[in-house]
């Protein structure tokens, strides 16, 4: 099993809309980085933490585990998203998509308390100019925080 942490807008998908929905198609990706992640390191069973970015107080808010893996992103074949990818085909996709399942919410763990915390001193979320949206948590920082910030040990 890997873990990881997706980021996303509260503003366009929050984690109370994965709540709501129960499972998502996590689309929209359009870094290489990141796509290769999802195609080739994401895996079925895989945890991930949900991330709100870009919003007054980013941080983790939420658990989620893949339920589906790399398939090609339906959103690159339509011409009315704003994901369309002219060059991408059915027989050639460019990028990738997962399914997410809601897990758990999480009461926020602000990115300061994170980057403050020396015992994440190494995760990738707080290095400096860290912007990927798909980032690979170790398993060790993984229980540190469920363990110093949730109280739970999910595995």
């Amino acid at each position: 099993m890997h873990y990881w942490l997706f980021k996303t807008e509260p503003d366009e998908f929050s984690i109370d809309d994965l709540k709501a929905k129960n499972d998502e198609i996590w689309d929209g990706i359009r870094n290489y980085q990141a796509r290769n992640f999802l195609r080739d390191q994401v895996a079925l069973g895989d945890l991930v933490f949900i991330y709100h970015s870009s919003c007054k107080q980013p941080g983790i808010v939420g658990i989620a585990k893949v339920i589906k893996t790399a398939f090609a992103d339906p959103s690159q074949f339509d011409a009315q998203s704003k994901y369309f990818d002219a060059k991408a085909t059915p027989d050639n996709p460019r990028w990738i998509s997962v399914t997410l399942e809601f897990v758990e919410k999480l009461r926020i763990i602000p990115l300061t308390k994170l980057k403050a915390d020396q015992q994440l001193a190494d995760m990738h979320l707080v290095q400096k100019g860290s912007r990927l949206s798909i980032q690979p948590v170790r398993e060790s920082e993984w229980q540190y925080i469920l363990d110093n910030y949730t109280g739970n040990s999910i595995k």
